[in-house]
């Protein structure tokens, strides 16, 4: 099986008879120094990615045979953006979605877009593939204007042809005979009026699920090459042990058994068929002896353990002077560290071939960082790496791919000419991955006598939420490696779209405020991006305090944000979802609570509210979310059934996250090592509905949906349990043992 088909490069020009394919300039690089005194004129900003890779055929191929083939550097985790993409692509161009090949993350055949993170692949690659897609249509029916000696006004696009008026048409494979597409965009462009929408606004069927739904080959963990070697790594016991001793002997003699590989306390065995290596590596294991230290904190003091990890503050936000006149609240939030969880634990498949060149095949989110940080570790040239992305059984956020990906990486170049296939176990990938960081958030808040917001303290202790490659020192095989990389020093960075300060500056009026991050460059414990970064706990403490306020104030929650709110797109999801949930002051059932979270992710994407109904046993501590009602306002609408799976998705993993998941540890080791010691949301706990009221936007810029719900949802769950009990919860997860203890059940 040949995934990687036919190479093209950036530098690549292939001709067809007549047509144009895929070229891309290399006139800048070649480019004169202009003379010492000439200032050169800095290049127009480009609408999204378009900014970082400038010419329409970097994004849009169109062949002699008329075929039409969209590329992007954002990678299908599973939020839908294949679909998306191809809708706003055959939205302007005038083609059929089914007539567009879409390819997707490829370090030598796609634009470089970093990583697919931070709901931005509509924002980034959404925006620069409908401008180029819209600027081909205007370049196509000019070049068709000049053939047939009229205006362009005079003529229409459809279907993957020029028509005229006098029936004449021409397609658009014969019209990009030249070079007419190799131009660099502009940062105009004339988009179809949405009266006219065909795909846009539709909810297509996502075109990565019937794969998925039928068995077929869809994620990388089922990527089967001629003469592929399967391998296993034996990781170290604790993130501190170092490899002091192995015999290797009884393992190299065991069925099937290729290559023994050590490097530093980096171990692995390659076999010729999967089961055989894992009992290779159960038997090499045994056979390892590590030397371990404590280095992990003191789990049952986190929160202190936290604050004197403490080396640097930065101020988020800081408006007016602080006050305490009036009725205050103070409160401490905590969150602990949580995991990805991927149902299907990280893989990759290496392959070191004759020319010293080496493939790779991740579900990585950044190709590019993830071939720099691969060809760093192995001393390579970038250009001989070549990562193609293929989608992960499960993650939004920074969890193995990566590290699986180098491991195949490195054990390939001990194997040239055979391809190698890493699969990470269970206990593998809740141990190593990296996972979300622990948290501590302080609020003190003041209100007036008319029960306004006066003054707002809010810090909180994070480590950086982003140890993305990054450097072979992110990768675990870098660090592993006799020459070991060690990772980056982690940096205080503070920025509009937020780390660890995610949300952490509320959007309702607050006159005075101050908003500090009280920065921990020292991880005790491997951290990473997790969906939504500190957007998750920042919003789940701020939402809490906004329901305290509203109860000293004597104001129903609803109505006490809608006073502090300006924003009219936000007071129109609160009020959205108010309404479709049907809030109001009734008394509820016994021991069923409401509650209310808002949140704009970000404070510059989506804007979504949710509004909960949740059922408490108090005899055994047990929370289930009865329904939840949310309103979300993402900007134009692309496709509304992804925006409702995404949305939906958000909230089920939010309700995880904040009645089970914590990762647990001693002194040394990890102990939640598996689906027991570390329970998610099960079939059985799901709401009994969820519904998702979309406000449409038509022309308004997108704002990116994907990780819009986990702190509202967080928020609302919290404030839900509190109407339900009395009691207020301030440290996640609440867990049965926590709610039944707290309300007096036995």
């Amino acid at each position: 099986m040949d995934i990687l088909q036919e190479e093209i490069t950036r530098r690549s020009v292939v001709v067809g008879t007549g047509a144009l394919v895929v070229s891309f300039s290399l006139g800048r690089a070649f480019a004169q120094e202009p003379p010492a005194t000439t200032t050169p004129t800095p290049p127009v900003s480009l609408p999204g990615s378009l900014d970082d890779d400038r010419f329409l055929d970097s994004w849009i191929r169109i062949d002699a045979a008329n075929s039409v083939t969209v590329f992007t550097g954002k990678a299908e985790l599973g939020q839908g953006i294949r679909t998306a993409l191809l809708q706003v692509a055959a939205e302007e161009l005038e083609v059929d979605p089914a007539e567009i090949q879409l390819v997707t993350a490829d370090t030598g055949r796609t634009p470089n877009e970093g990583f697919t993170a931070g709901s931005q692949s509509m924002q980034n690659s959404g925006t620069a593939i409908r401008n180029a897609a819209a600027q081909v249509r205007a370049l196509l029916l000019a070049e068709a204007a000049k053939r047939f000696g009229v205006a362009a006004t005079e003529l229409k696009a459809e279907n993957k042809s020029v028509l005229a008026r006098d029936g004449r048409s021409v397609s658009y494979g014969e019209l990009v005979s030249g070079q007419i597409l190799h131009v660099e965009a502009q940062p105009q462009s004339t988009f179809k009026q949405p009266g006219t929408f065909r795909v846009i606004g539709k909810s297509l069927p996502r075109v990565d699920i019937p794969a998925k739904v039928t068995g077929q080959p869809a994620y990388v963990h089922d990527l089967r090459l001629d003469g592929m070697l399967h391998a296993r790594v034996v990781r170290p016991p604790s993130p501190a042990a170092e490899l002091t001793k192995f015999d290797s002997g009884g393992v190299e003699a065991m069925p099937g058994v290729v290559s023994v590989v050590r490097d530093g306390s980096f171990l692995a065995v390659v076999a010729e068929k999967e089961f055989q290596a894992v009992n290779a590596m159960r038997t090499l294991a045994a056979a390892a002896k590590w030397q371990e230290q404590e280095t992990l904190p003191d789990q049952v003091d986190l929160p202190a353990e936290l604050q004197k990890l403490e080396r640097e503050v930065g101020t988020v936000a800081e408006a007016g002077m602080l006050s305490s006149g009036g009725k205050v609240f103070e409160a401490t939030y905590t969150r602990p560290y949580q995991i990805h969880g991927s149902i299907g634990p990280s893989c990759a498949v290496a392959l070191m071939k004759e020319d010293g060149a080496l493939d790779v095949w991740s579900h990585t989110q950044g190709v590019f960082p993830d071939r720099a940080a691969i060809a760093e570790m192995l001393a390579m040239p970038e250009d001989k790496v070549r990562v193609v992305h293929m989608e992960g059984s499960g993650c939004y956020g920074h969890n193995g791919a990566d590290d699986a990906a180098a491991d195949a990486a490195l054990i390939a170049t001990k194997l040239p000419g055979k391809p190698v296939r890493v699969q990470w176990m269970r206990e593998q990938e809740h141990s190593w991955e990296p996972y979300g960081p622990a948290m501590l958030m302080k609020v003190s808040a003041t209100l007036d006598a008319q029960g306004k917001i006066t003054s707002w303290a809010y810090d909180l202790w994070s480590n950086t939420h982003s140890t993305r490659p990054g450097g072979a020192g992110a990768l675990l095989a870098g660090r592993h490696k006799a020459q070991a990389f060690q990772p980056k020093p982690a940096r205080l960075s503070i920025s509009p779209s937020g780390n660890g300060d995610r949300n952490a500056n509320p959007l309702y009026v607050t006159p005075n405020k101050r908003v500090l991050w009280h920065f921990l460059p020292d991880m005790p414990l491997r951290v990473s991006a997790l969906r939504a970064l500190g957007a998750y706990a920042n919003v789940f403490a701020i939402e809490s305090t906004i329901d305290e306020l509203a109860l000293m104030a004597e104001a129903d929650p609803v109505e006490f944000r809608l006073r502090h709110m300006e924003d009219p797109r936000a007071r129109a999801v609160i009020e959205l979802a108010a309404e479709r949930f049907g809030w109001n002051d009734a008394q509820m059932p016994r021991n069923h609570g409401r509650g209310f979270g808002f949140a704009r992710y970000k404070n510059l994407a989506a804007y979504l509210a949710v509004a909960m109904e949740v059922e408490v046993a108090p005899e055994t501590g047990r929370v289930r979310v009865v329904r939840a009602v949310s309103a979300i306002d993402g900007g134009e609408v692309v496709n509304p059934e992804g925006i409702r799976n995404q949305t939906e998705g958000g909230i089920l993993q939010s309700i995880s996250w904040t009645l089970y998941e914590a990762v647990t540890f001693d002194r040394t080791r990890i102990t939640s090592t598996d689906w027991s010691s570390y329970p998610i949301l099960r079939f059985a706990s799901v709401p009994d509905s969820i519904e998702v009221h979309i406000v449409e936007r038509p022309g308004e810029p997108f704002l990116g949906t994907g990780e819009a719900a986990q702190g509202p949802a967080a928020a609302a769950v919290a404030n839900a349990i509190r109407n339900a009990t009395g009691k207020r919860f301030y440290d996640l997860p609440f867990t049965r043992d926590r709610i039944r203890d707290a309300v007096g059940g036995v």
